[in-house]
């Protein structure tokens, strides 16, 4: 805990201001990723918000796409807190940006989706990530709360039309894959209420590999991207970095 406090303050002097951030166009998504080296290296999932696209949070060129919501703080203090703490030695860099239907995304075990809430899915988008997790992928769903489940429920269902979402508790492995996590009874950090967390797992057995993590009425990622700023109370930035780097240690060895 001690450690993940001090990173803070190296977060704080490593993160290039807000107007020094790369806002590429939608056709330059693939040209700001980097190529592939082996590294760990974070994959946030981009998707057309459909009716949701337009002004409010401007995370690019000022439009509101939903996905890249927290983008890129959030994943770089994540990847930085992931590189001090365990021997994973993930890419700091940068990150990549893929679709569902992107072929690269099978070079890379782990992916984060922000706001299903606004979800959309093209047929071939559908089938890639249908692919990408039962081949071994590991998905993380967040920042989404209230109504917004039903059009994330519907999308999911979609993609792994046979999947259950099963409600989890503390004691299942990825809270407990590298930081050992007693409670998970968590609120969201700006309306009040609890967060709930589910799965999806290999042939619905929750015996074996979860392939889906689900954090209802949660936004990890926001105390990622405001862990260095003091918006939001340290103690809850730890435990959103130790949810972080449990479910990366969970799903690189299952």
């Amino acid at each position: 805990m001690r450690r993940l406090v001090l990173l803070f303050l190296a977060i704080a002097v490593a993160t290039p201001a807000y107007g020094q951030w790369r806002r590429s166009r939608d056709s330059d998504f693939e040209a700001a990723n980097t190529e592939y080296d082996g590294r760990f290296t974070f994959v946030r999932l981009r998707f057309d918000p459909g009716p949701a696209f337009g002004p409010g949070n401007p995370c690019w060129e000022g439009r509101d796409l939903k996905w890249c919501h927290d983008y890129p703080r959030a994943e770089r203090h994540l990847m930085k807190i992931l590189d001090e703490v365990t021997e994973l030695s993930p890419y700091l860099e940068g990150s990549n940006i893929l679709a569902t239907d992107d072929p690269e995304l099978f070079k890379y075990p782990v992916a984060y989706l922000a706001e299903p809430g606004f979800w959309t899915l093209t047929e071939s988008e559908t089938e890639g990530l249908r692919n990408y997790l039962l081949k071994g992928g590991f998905l993380i769903i967040d920042d989404f709360i209230d109504s917004q489940w039903y059009n994330f429920q519907a999308r999911m269902r979609e993609v792994l039309p046979e999947g259950r979402l099963m409600q989890l508790d503390a004691s299942h492995p990825v809270f407990n894959s590298f930081f050992g996590i007693t409670s998970i009874d968590y609120t969201h950090p700006y309306f009040p209420l609890s967060s709930i967390f589910y799965g999806i797992f290999e042939g619905n057995d929750p015996t074996k590999r979860l392939m889906v993590i689900v954090n209802y009425n949660n936004d990890i990622g926001e105390y990622w991207e405001w862990s260095d700023t003091g918006f939001l109370p340290i103690e809850l930035s730890n435990e959103a970095y130790k949810i972080g780097v449990n479910y990366i240690i969970y799903a690189m060895t299952h």
